[in-house]
C-alpha cells in the first residue's frame, strides 16, 4: 500500500464543493482517503489579482504507482472542469502530489516530493496538522521543522465552513 499526501486547492466557483467533489473522486478512483486536514484559506501564491484559495491536504492509501496516480489525478481534475491556461492561473481545482511514500522522483512529468512544497505555508500548515513528523525524503527534515523554517509570509487561515 502506498501512502500519498495530496494538496487540493480551488479559487474559482464553489470552492468548498469543489474540494469535496475532488475528495470524493480521489476516494473512488485513487485510493482510500485516510486522513484530511481542515480547510484553509490563503492568498494566491506569488500572483496578484486572483481570488483567495481554499486548500486542504489529504493522506491517501493507494495501490497505484506514482505514474498511475498522476494520470488518475489529471483525469479527476479534467472531470471536475479544470482548464490549464497559464501557470499558477486561477483554477476550479488543483490536485498536487506532495509526497509519495518516501520516494524522490524528478522527471519532466512528475516531481515528488513537490518541488515548492517546503516554500508554501498553504501546503505546510495543513500538512503539519495531519503529519507533523513526516520526514521530507530529500531534505531529511520533518514537516514541522520545514514549517518552522519557512520564509513564506502569505496569509493562511483556517476556513470556517
Amino acid at each position: 500500500m502506498n501512502k500519498i499526501f495530496l494538496q487540493l486547492g480551488s479559487n474559482l466557483g464553489d470552492r468548498v464543493q469543489m474540494i469535496k467533489d475532488a475528495t470524493n473522486s480521489i476516494n473512488e478512483k485513487l485510493g482510500t482517503v485516510f486522513s484530511v486536514s481542515k480547510i484553509y484559506e490563503s492568498d494566491p501564491w506569488r500572483v496578484d489579482g486572483q481570488q483567495n484559495y481554499l486548500n486542504q491536504i489529504l493522506e491517501v492509501n493507494s495501490l497505484l504507482s506514482p505514474k498511475e496516480a498522476l494520470k488518475t489525478i489529471l483525469n479527476i481534475e479534467n472531470e471536475l472542469g479544470r482548464v490549464r491556461i497559464e501557470k499558477w492561473g486561477e483554477r476550479l481545482i488543483d490536485i498536487d502530489i506532495i509526497f509519495f511514500n518516501n520516494e524522490i522522483i524528478e522527471t519532466l512529468d512528475l516531481c515528488i516530493p513537490h518541488k515548492h512544497m517546503h516554500e508554501r505555508n498553504f501546503v505546510l500548515i495543513p500538512l503539519n496538522e495531519i503529519a507533523p513528523k513526516y520526514v521530507h525524503p530529500k531534505y531529511n527534515k520533518s514537516v514541522a521543522d520545514l514549517l518552522q523554517e519557512s520564509k513564506d509570509t502569505e496569509n493562511v487561515v483556517e476556513y470556517a465552513i
